[in-house]
């Protein structure tokens, strides 16, 4: 006898359903971002140092677009210009995020992390113009050290650090926030050249009737994405670098969630967007990014290059010295306190996470060096040793703090069942310990915990 067959009619509709969902929530893990970015990265290197490295560096500087919009460029710039302005997109939303809900809407509640992001992003500066200066080398790099790959840093702290506090994955984020916010401000203000007014203003005009539309409710994807793409456009075309057109309209989504409405519209267009930021647009960046020769003469020249030795100096040494420094001082000289869950080697590893640079970082180097494209590629090379460096010192650091938290604590982690891990929220409103305590007298008010940042793609 035949069994009964199941209903035929949506079954396989609702494979491809359950599979869709399955990757969409599988991009959208900490762990998932840093790894695409890792395989990407890599089969860029194995591209580019293989027999396919020729046809790999044709594709990459294969011109395409509408010249009579000013809108042709080679793959490589497409998906540096283009493709990467959805994880820049994703970068605004959180900045705003942060500063309507979460750490930074209470500045004394996060100025630890404030503080010591910009001791992790001055400092490595300033490691390079001292190494770069002292030897007559290129000043325009000075910026390629600043940036932090939040992406890559919280994958590695997602997988050696699952029994630290969360406290310390609060710290790393709320850093991470700032740094985005002054990387991209450089790059706005130091790397942009040849300005179109006409375009600027048309830009403006775009992002302004953007906020009207959505505040006055009006809703419709077929609205926004053409207006989004006019804005980006016109960015580019302005001299402005286009990345800056996504954290734009990032910031203007709304973060908090009107009467009747279950999630704010950011939070609902982040959850929609953030895996095709984390699944397509930044690894296919890192794919041609990250594409660089190397031989034995690049690795032994690394150190007499300045450029190259400033960047691996202001990475793997500028992180560590500003961020810690920065911290250790603002303890020791104001009433800020260290939050009671954190220790200083935790501290410590996290400044050797942020020396993690990559996507942020390669696209600053592109933008320093367009001019030669000899020392573009050592720089690039200095910025994967030196991010390389990093992940391994902060794993070695990390986990060695990791095996002495779950010692100590045993099977219910750190801090006890209140606490969660540092790579998973404590409960579910993602509480999980502030990065900063007040001093006693003035209770902060901010988001406390995780702050409700989900884990994104690149920075």
């Amino acid at each position: 006898m035949t069994p009964p067959s199941a209903p035929s009619s949506d079954v396989p509709g609702e494979y491809r359903e359950r599979d869709r969902r399955s990757i969409a929530e599988f991009l959208r893990l900490e762990v998932s971002g840093g790894l695409m970015l890792l395989i990407a990265a890599t089969l860029a290197l194995i591209l580019a140092n293989s027999p396919l490295g020729d046809g790999y560096a044709s594709v990459r500087d294969h011109y395409l677009g509408i010249s009579e919009l000013g809108l042709r460029m080679s793959i490589g710039h497409w998906a540096a210009d283009g493709l990467l302005v959805v994880f820049f997109f994703i970068v605004g939303i959180e900045l705003k995020r942060e500063m309507v809900v979460g750490e930074l809407r209470n500045p004394v509640a996060a100025i630890l992390p404030i503080v010591a992001a910009v001791g992790g992003m001055a400092v490595p500066a300033i490691f390079y113009a001292v190494v770069v200066g002292a030897q007559g080398g290129n000043m325009d790099g000075w910026a390629v050290p600043m940036a932090t790959d939040i992406a890559f840093a919280l994958g590695v702290l997602a997988v050696v650090g699952r029994r630290l506090p969360s406290a310390l994955r609060t710290f790393l984020l709320t850093l991470a926030i700032v740094d985005d916010l002054i990387a991209i401000t450089v790059i706005a203000v130091f790397y942009t050249s040849n300005l179109n007014l006409l375009a600027l203003f048309g830009s403006f005009v775009g992002l302004a009737v953007f906020w009207f539309l959505h505040h006055k409710g009006v809703r419709g994807w077929y609205i926004y994405v053409p207006l989004a793409l006019v804005i980006w456009a016109l960015m580019f075309n302005s001299g402005v670098h286009a990345t800056i057109a996504g954290v734009a309209i990032g910031m203007l989504l709304r973060s908090t969630p009107r009467e009747g409405e279950k999630h704010s519209p950011a939070e609902h267009v982040e959850h929609i967007v953030h895996p095709w930021s984390a699944g397509l647009a930044v690894p296919i960046f890192a794919l041609f990014a990250a594409g660089v020769v190397i031989s034995t003469e690049t690795i032994t020249g690394l150190p007499q290059q300045p450029e190259a030795l400033g960047v691996v100096t202001g990475l793997f040494l500028g992180k560590i010295v500003g961020i810690f420094g920065a911290s250790w001082l603002m303890v020791r000289l104001t009433r800020i306190n260290l939050n009671p869950a954190l220790k200083w080697a935790d501290i410590a590893g996290a400044s050797m996470l942020a020396g993690i640079g990559f996507t942020v970082s390669l696209l600053i180097a592109e933008l320093a060096f367009t001019e030669d494209m000899a020392l573009q590629e050592n720089v690039k090379a200095a910025v994967l040793l030196a991010s390389l460096l990093a992940a391994v010192g902060a794993s070695i650091v990390l986990g060695m703090r990791n095996r002495q938290y779950a010692s100590a604590e045993g099977p219910e982690g750190p801090g006890g069942p209140g606490e969660g891990p540092a790579g998973v929220p404590a409960g579910d409103d993602g509480s999980g310990g502030g990065a900063a305590v007040p001093p006693s007298g003035s209770e902060g008010t901010g988001a406390g915990g995780d702050g409700g940042v989900p884990a994104r793609s690149g920075s």
